[in-house]
């Protein structure tokens, strides 16, 4: 019997986990503890009886693999997780692909009083004392945004936050319907959540980035800038420029090349005060079999085919909080190749600090 589950995800406590398994009959409820983490020992409750656990190495991946996942193999039927902060949702999703678990939603719980300014900050979670292990860098906004963003539904608590906080959910999780936990109901909850919602799908990040079609529109306290080229960045220059996305920015996502590396497809990603750039892989046009390609990856390259560079194109989507959208889209528009620069561009000799960093980056 395959497992049906329902993430529950939030930086600050609360109960819609529990919410959420007394409206569900004969399901069962799994929260873990990775407090004590960096020491080998994760605390785990299931229906409320506690298991003590001690792993060989005290990191997140660690316990997913040889605790969570197995767990709701083993259980079967439906369950409802209360993930522990440290446990990312998007990154839990990632490690069920291939299992038989079926995700039926994502829920987030969004505190009105304090999600904007976490989601803009740059304080990490091991100043919040929240940390899964001594090496854990993320900061408080990488998380708190990447709840929102991949939510299926968000639970909103606290007071606070007004229109500037609701325009930003708008454009960061525009498919996502939205419930006060004051009057909760779980049912009507789960059958708000529109049938094209993600229900735990992971992008490969060749995918379109305006997800759900958010409000381009600028509101009071939030716009987006959508950010597209065809032609690569001068790497020194977009290095300089990305300043401009660390402050007064919730969200960037997107792909982009640059000039010294043409055949590279490069991902960037930043929330709040913490940016992250990696690889995913190289261009179609630098690929000659594209049989084992996605079909839909394969469709995407072919209907925005480029007579000189291929499938090779800059898309950004930045949303932003008290930017200013103009200054970021005018910054990116500088980082461009010049038309000289284009003309000799296999002549000249970049320097390219996103080389420099080849060894950090993560495959995506």
């Amino acid at each position: 019997m395959g497992t049906e589950v329902v993430l529950v995800a939030g930086l600050a406590h609360h109960d819609v986990a529990d919410e959420v398994w007394r409206a569900s009959p004969g399901s069962a409820l799994v929260r873990h503890d990775l407090s004590d983490l960096a020491e080998g020992v994760v605390r785990r409750w299931v229906d409320g009886r506690l298991t003590v656990l001690e792993l060989a190495h005290g990191c997140v991946s660690c316990t997913l693999r040889l605790d969570l996942l197995p767990l709701l193999e083993r259980l079967g039927g439906r369950v409802v997780v209360h993930l522990d902060p440290a446990l990312e949702p998007e990154a839990v999703c990632f490690a069920l692909s291939g299992l038989d678990v079926r995700v039926e939603a994502v829920i987030t719980v969004v505190d009105r009083t304090t999600w904007l300014t976490d989601a803009t900050g740059e304080v990490t979670l091991a100043e919040r004392g929240l940390a899964a292990a001594a090496t854990d860098e993320r900061t408080v906004a990488q998380v708190v945004v990447g709840q929102a963003e991949f939510a299926d539904a968000l639970v909103m608590t606290g007071v606070g936050g007004g229109e500037a906080l609701d325009a930003v959910l708008d454009r960061l999780s525009p498919l996502a319907p939205r419930h006060d936990l004051g009057t909760l109901d779980v049912p009507a909850l789960l059958a708000a959540i529109p049938p094209d919602a993600r229900r735990g799908r992971v992008d490969d990040g060749f995918g379109p980035l305006l997800r759900g079609r958010p409000p381009l529109d600028p509101a009071p306290g939030a716009s987006v800038v959508h950010f597209t080229a065809r032609r690569p960045f001068h790497p020194m220059r977009l290095h300089q420029a990305l300043d401009v996305l660390l402050d007064g920015v919730v969200r960037t996502r997107g792909r982009f090349w640059v000039a010294s590396r043409p055949d590279v497809a490069l991902w960037l990603e930043s929330a709040g005060g913490a940016l992250n750039v990696g690889t995913l892989g190289p261009w179609l046009a630098a690929v000659d079999d594209w049989s084992e390609v996605d079909a839909e990856r394969r469709a995407s390259a072919a209907a925005r085919w480029d007579a000189e560079h291929g499938d090779r194109s800059q898309e950004l989507v930045v949303i932003t909080a008290s930017a200013a959208p103009d200054e970021i889209a005018q910054a990116l528009r500088e980082a461009l190749v010049t038309d000289e620069e284009s003309a000799l561009v296999d002549e000249l000799e970049f320097v390219d600090p996103f080389a420099e960093w080849h060894d950090q980056m993560e495959e995506l």
